[in-house]
């Protein structure tokens, strides 16, 4: 049955609507020609939307799947032919997905497409389970090894105490000691704006007193109110980690057995004087 209109007419009297549905066919003209009845072109809501489902399959299909990041192993591989390299390595040649399956079966391995792209794609035999686990061990451990540059913030004013001075030299040695760049903001207000010398003298005291843990990366330049110097560190953050660890391991407390063994030994009595026998145990 084909979409049809939707043709409405108030019943006068009663404040109501009779709503007749007919059919898209010739015989629509007879009702169109009743007074007081409207014929209205409509889309049924839905109906447009479900034909289209419809038509493409319905589903996630018409929205689009998840894409897998995975290799495709086994039964999943699409292609006919495949370019095979066996499990150490050697090339065993372009076969067919059916021979590198058995292949794969008579190993008690799998078949794991390396290279999709490729005309034809390159399949391995391998343990695909024991390749996931070794391949997250080595993503940990090069994760563990990363060392993530983190710049510091020292905020200091034009006129600062000397006390709170050598406070935030204090924290500026710190971080450099533990391999963090530091970026120190000279702050200034109302009328001090037309002194930047002030600035620039603190910036380069400061640069003078930790000249022996970091130099100066980035030189002091007026950023609006504000003056920016960006001190880094002589020694990258994983020679600080390793340094500080030979040192833990040189500083460690040897155990009981290895300070008894080290112990030198208590000398031997003398023989006694005119040749005299030294009485032994009873």
């Amino acid at each position: 049955m084909d979409a049809g209109y939707l043709l409405a007419r108030r019943t006068p009297g009663r404040g109501g609507a009779v709503v007749v549905a007919a059919p898209l066919s010739a015989s629509l003209a007879g009702f169109s020609r009743v007074r007081g009845i409207r014929p209205r072109l409509g889309k049924v809501p839905g109906l447009v939307g479900k034909a289209a489902a419809g038509s493409t399959g319905g589903g996630d299909e018409a929205q689009g799947g998840h894409i897998s990041a995975e290799a495709r192993i086994n039964e999943r591989i699409r292609a006919p032919e495949v370019r095979l390299v066996g499990p150490k390595g050697e090339q065993i040649g372009i076969v067919s997905v059916n021979d590198a399956l058995k292949l794969a079966q008579e190993a008690d391995l799998d078949l794991v497409e390396v290279a999709p792209t490729a005309r034809p794609p390159v399949c391995k035999l391998m343990d695909y389970g024991k390749f996931k686990y070794e391949s997250a061990i080595k993503a940990r451990e090069s994760r563990k090894n990363q060392t993530q540059t983190i710049v510091k913030e020292i905020k200091l004013r034009p006129k600062i105490d000397p006390h709170d001075y050598g406070t935030k030299k204090g924290h500026v040695e710190r971080f450099l000691k533990a391999g963090d760049k530091v970026k120190v903001t000279i702050m200034f207000r109302g009328r001090e704006q037309s002194r930047p010398e002030l600035g620039f003298r603190l910036l380069q005291r400061l640069a003078g007193d930790v000249e022996e843990l970091g130099f100066v990366e980035s030189q002091p330049k007026q950023d609006g109110r504000n003056m920016i110097m960006v001190i880094g560190p002589h020694r990258k953050k994983s020679e600080t980690k390793a340094h500080t660890a030979s040192q833990t391991q040189n500083r460690s407390v040897p155990s009981p057995r290895a300070a008894a063994a080290a112990a030198p030994e208590p000398a031997a009595s003398e023989p006694a004087a005119d040749g005299a026998a030294v009485p032994g145990p009873a």
